[in-house]
């Protein structure tokens, strides 16, 4: 399957790791030693990398050429590949089914929600873990978002690339029950309660 070509900007990995740092660790545990992570939209390789810090063996796929060659370049003890999130995505890259799979700000880009929770639904063995970010959106944000008129500085059509999907925690909890995840379970990150800037899911693969 031929992958297409996408531009890439560094979307502040570096930026959002602050905020999702500790809830994401809370959620996959420190120690890595003898597990394997794939991080689906891995951009320039940031996120691998903090897991190989902690003991894991980290492969990474992304769409993008430039951000897959950065992540090559700047993290060598991990494996990157240029592939878009597909239900075929292990026999493309070669790889046997991941312990845990994370995908951090990336399915708010995705056109096909639903092959993207697949995807990293058959990269886990069963047991596995998904821990994926996205913006928050709930009820009292969304009303202060309308109260002091921001909508159009949060929904700008004029951004290149940009987001285009908005997730509740409901929505996006059902996108993963539908793709078979169990025990989808959620954390705030960044800001104040319930104003926060994004939420983690977790969810399981059925053991």
């Amino acid at each position: 399957m031929d992958v297409p070509e996408f531009g890439y900007a560094d979307a502040g990995a570096q930026h959002t790791f602050h905020y999702l740092k500790p809830v994401v660790l809370e959620m996959a545990g420190e120690n890595g030693q003898g597990k394997r992570v794939l991080d689906v939209g891995c951009g320039s390789g940031f996120w691998a990398d903090q897991f190989m810090q902690r003991g894991y063996g980290a492969v990474g796929v992304d769409p993008s050429e430039q951000g897959i060659d950065i992540a090559r370049k700047k993290y060598p003890k991990g494996r990157f590949e240029r592939a878009v999130a597909t239900d075929d995505l292990l026999q493309r890259i070669g790889e046997a089914p991941f312990d845990l799979v994370t995908s951090f700000e990336v399915v708010e880009h995705v056109y096909e929600p639903k092959d993207w929770a697949s995807a990293c639904f058959n990269a886990l063995k069963p047991g596995g873990r998904l821990i994926c970010s996205t913006p928050y959106h709930g009820y009292l944000k969304n009303l202060a978002l309308a109260v002091t008129n921001g909508w159009d500085r949060h929904l700008d059509p004029l951004w290149s690339g940009g987001h285009i999907k908005f997730f509740s925690v409901n929505t996006l909890s059902q996108l993963l029950r539908n793709a078979g995840f169990v025990n989808p379970r959620f954390k705030g990150a960044g800001r104040a309660p319930y104003l926060w800037m994004s939420m983690v899911l977790a969810a399981d693969r059925p053991a």
